[in-house]
């Protein structure tokens, strides 16, 4: 190298101590890891329960209702915030590319033509003094980075880290939205059940009424009888109302979930899910929960690439202190006169090293690296944040999960003990043992008992979903 371009990098290079890190706020906080964290008596009997498989990437169909299945495809191909979610991936992959772009040689041609007299008594060689002439130049320039403090890759690796962020985002989304339309649609199931509860118990009154007013023309029962009857009609006319209107709501809620209006809505048919016959599942989780949780759960792996990124733009900053290294050359011709450019002696080339350092900056470097530290801690405090409630919503799910199956149990025995005290009122009342009220009462608490079973189920399949997206859904990220 010559003597006056190794001098040209070595200065900087002695200056390098100008402009120090030291000082800057370092970065704090630490990783959770969710295998230490203590899981709870929940999570470790349901894992004890034995070693269940993690969510498929289906799992709503194991409902086995075609049209639910329908319904999540459509939505996720036209729900509007799951397209916004791809849309941000496409911009982080864009913004990767450009940072890719800046760590490689860029090279560029120029041409140019120009007329002008020089001076006679400028600065001007003789040859040319008082003649205008034309002046051709045609170059290629091309010039790069060296990048020898790593900063064009840290950035790189941050924009990846960006990149891979967006994209957990999306499966965070994606679940989401198919949680919510599961919910929905079961929520749509327990509307139609109690429409037929509704509309059985509000038969049964008129049927009541009906035989009261046949007893009460045959004097055997008074007319108080009657019309205590007919006072329980417009209550159960108001039952029916509602459940209709119930369903009409959440018909036009999935129709917004799926990306339409609410008319796409109305023709979605009953759901073939049948609350009284479909199986409850058990509460057993797999026997690595919580160690993969992190892997499984798509927004706890969003914050790990977060935390990934930050890191990167740590690395980024503390490059920023040292000699920024480029190197140009340039080749081409430049002549006096279109006949000239062409000619071997037209030919110009050359080399320009350049190298830049920071030596005072009133600090600003150092408070750059501090933000960055501490845009890491805030990542690391979220992430910890992210697993320890993953590990909460995984236990509040099971709890919720046992509990909802004991009331189930304890609804239908309930409902059993209210048949068969309705089918001996019935008896009775029949027999001319007892009066209408006591007949209604027993067939009310039946209602009300069968009632009690459909929520319960409705209860408990809905909170297994929401165990389904708490171990996540059936996602698989690769963190590092």
């Amino acid at each position: 190298m010559p003597r006056r371009a190794a001098l040209v990098i070595a200065v900087p290079l002695l200056l390098a101590a100008c402009a120090s890190p030291d000082g800057a706020q370092p970065a704090q906080a630490r990783l959770t890891d969710p295998a230490q964290l203590d899981a709870g008596a929940a999570i470790i009997a349901a894992a004890g329960n034995g070693d269940a498989a993690w969510p498929d990437e289906s799992w709503w169909t194991a409902l086995g209702d075609p049209q639910l299945d329908r319904l999540v495809q459509r939505a996720q191909a036209g729900n509007p915030g799951l397209r916004a979610s791809e849309a941000r991936v496409r911009l982080a992959q864009a913004l990767a590319s450009a940072a890719d772009a800046a760590t490689g040689p860029t090279v560029n041609a120029s041409a140019g033509a120009d007329r002008t007299r020089y001076p006679e008594h400028g600065t001007a060689p003789a040859a040319i003094a008082g003649r205008t002439l034309w002046k051709e130049s045609a170059t290629v320039t091309g010039a790069i980075d060296l990048d020898v403090w790593g900063r064009q890759r840290a950035a790189l690796q941050a924009a990846l880290g960006d990149v891979r962020t967006a994209q957990a985002e999306q499966q965070m989304a994606r679940l989401a939205l198919q949680t919510a339309i599961v919910r929905t649609y079961i929520k749509l199931a327990h509307a139609h059940a109690l429409h037929d509860l509704a509309t059985d118990t509000l038969q049964q009154r008129r049927r009541l009424h009906a035989m009261a007013r046949k007893r009460h023309a045959a004097g055997l029962s008074g007319a108080h009888e009657t019309a205590a009857l007919a006072a329980t009609l417009p209550a159960g006319e108001r039952e029916q109302q509602q459940a209709l209107a119930a369903i009409a709501l959440l018909q036009h809620q999935l129709a917004a979930l799926i990306g339409q209006g609410p008319g796409d809505g109305d023709h979605i048919a009953r759901p073939t899910l049948n609350l009284a016959t479909t199986a409850t599942p058990a509460a057993t989780l797999p026997s690595a929960l919580p160690a993969q949780l992190v892997g499984r759960r798509p927004d706890v792996a969003t914050q790990r690439w977060r935390v990934e990124a930050a890191a990167s733009r740590i690395g980024a900053a503390r490059a920023d202190f040292y000699p920024d290294i480029n190197l140009v050359a340039f080749a081409g011709l430049q002549a006096f006169g279109f006949t000239r450019l062409l000619e071997a002696g037209s030919r110009t080339m050359g080399v320009a090293p350049a190298v830049t350092l920071p030596v005072f900056d009133s600090g600003r470097l150092r408070s750059r690296l501090g933000a960055q530290n501490a845009a890491w801690d805030i990542a690391v405090e979220q992430y910890n944040g992210a697993v320890v409630q993953a590990l909460a919503e995984v236990a509040d799910a099971v709890s919720q999960q046992r509990a909802i199956a004991t009331q189930l149990q304890q609804s239908e025995a309930a409902q059993a003990a209210a048949i068969h005290a309705e089918d001996l009122a019935e008896r009775a009342w029949r027999a001319g043992l007892t009066d209408a009220d006591a007949l209604l009462h027993a067939r009310l608490t039946a209602l009300h008992e069968q009632q009690s079973v459909l929520d319960a189920t409705a209860r408990l399949l809905e909170n297994h979903t929401l165990l389904m997206a708490a171990l996540g859904g059936g996602v698989k990220a690769e963190i590092h």
